[in-house]
């Protein structure tokens, strides 16, 4: 019996040994670049880290609103967030686009944002990523990382999707994931995040993994995200995808942005940050080729 509950005693032991070894998500991260939206309130986002995307003209996808510069669209409340609102007038709609093309970009990491969500039909909340070589390379061969995207007629559904060449638009690499019960993502603030290797992204909510696909998963299509990305926040209206808002949809919509968080991790090679000018499979596509025109968003 004592040899019995011995043997037992060290299973017991190597089972929690195993269940505490860290996964890619959970391993140990070094803090390369944040914004934690700490300015006074009603003032502009740092503008030493974030560039606007300016105008209309539907972004690719049939989108309504005007991006603007305006404090009304995009502020920090005073109270360590960022605010994107949209707004409708008699004539038109309007909300914000923000970047970091030019002031920052980064190669591999973890790459996360603390946000609350809109909700409604016809909005298109979203943070993503865009290979820094857009200007030569072009849409989709700079590559896309939705890390969140959510359209407002499912407030507790979200989804991630890489996009590259052969691998775009309605052919994106995509999963969604959904809060149990009835439980909206508009309810309370969720992290989102991705775990960027050499050779796969994993998506992340709540450090919750819900999605990973890696090179080896594309096959012969080309793995584009081995260069530097930047990042993007914006919140549309309309669109291909969400469709236009509707008697339901009320005015103004808000994202609220906690903080934006990219680390390196340490048992991985090394982040290369610049400035410049396991057990899942590749997940299948969610949306049909009418639903998108260029992904997610591009002038």
């Amino acid at each position: 019996m004592t040899i019995l509950v011995a043997m037992q005693l060290r299973l017991t032991v190597l089972a929690l040994l195993v269940l505490s070894l860290p996964s890619a998500a959970q391993g140990k991260w070094k803090l390369v670049w944040s914004d934690e939206f700490n300015g006074p309130a009603n003032s502009a986002p740092d503008p030493a880290k974030w560039v606007y995307d300016l105008g209309a003209g539907g972004w690719g996808n049939n989108e309504l609103e005007t991006y603007t510069h305006d404090l009304e669209n995009a502020h920090v409340d005073g109270e360590g967030n960022l605010v994107i609102r949209a707004l409708r007038s008699e004539q038109r709609y309007t909300s914000a686009r923000l970047k970091t093309q030019g002031k920052f970009a980064v190669t591999f990491g973890k790459i996360e944002a603390r946000m609350k969500l809109p909700h409604g039909q016809g909005l298109w909340p979203a943070f993503w990523m865009l290979g820094a070589d857009i200007s030569t390379a072009h849409w989709p061969t700079c590559g896309e990382i939705d890390i969140m995207e959510q359209i407002g007629k499912e407030p507790s559904k979200v989804h991630g999707t890489l996009h590259g060449p052969d691998y775009s638009g309605g052919n994106g690499i995509t999963a969604e994931f959904s809060l149990p019960g009835n439980e909206k993502f508009s309810d309370r603030f969720h992290t989102f995040s991705v775990v960027w290797t050499p050779a796969s992204v994993e998506f992340l909510v709540d450090s919750v993994s819900y999605a990973k696909t890696s090179a080896e998963d594309l096959k012969e299509k080309k793995w584009v995200f081995n260069k530097p990305f930047f990042l993007l926040l914006n919140l549309a209206v309309g669109g291909n995808w969400p469709k236009n808002p509707d008697a339901s949809t009320e005015f103004p919509q808000t994202m609220t942005v906690d903080y934006i968080r990219v680390y390196q991790a340490e048992e991985i090679p090394a982040a290369n940050i610049t400035a410049p000018a396991d057990t899942k499979r590749a997940f299948p596509p969610l949306h049909t080729a009418a639903d998108w025109t260029d992904g997610n968003h591009l002038p």
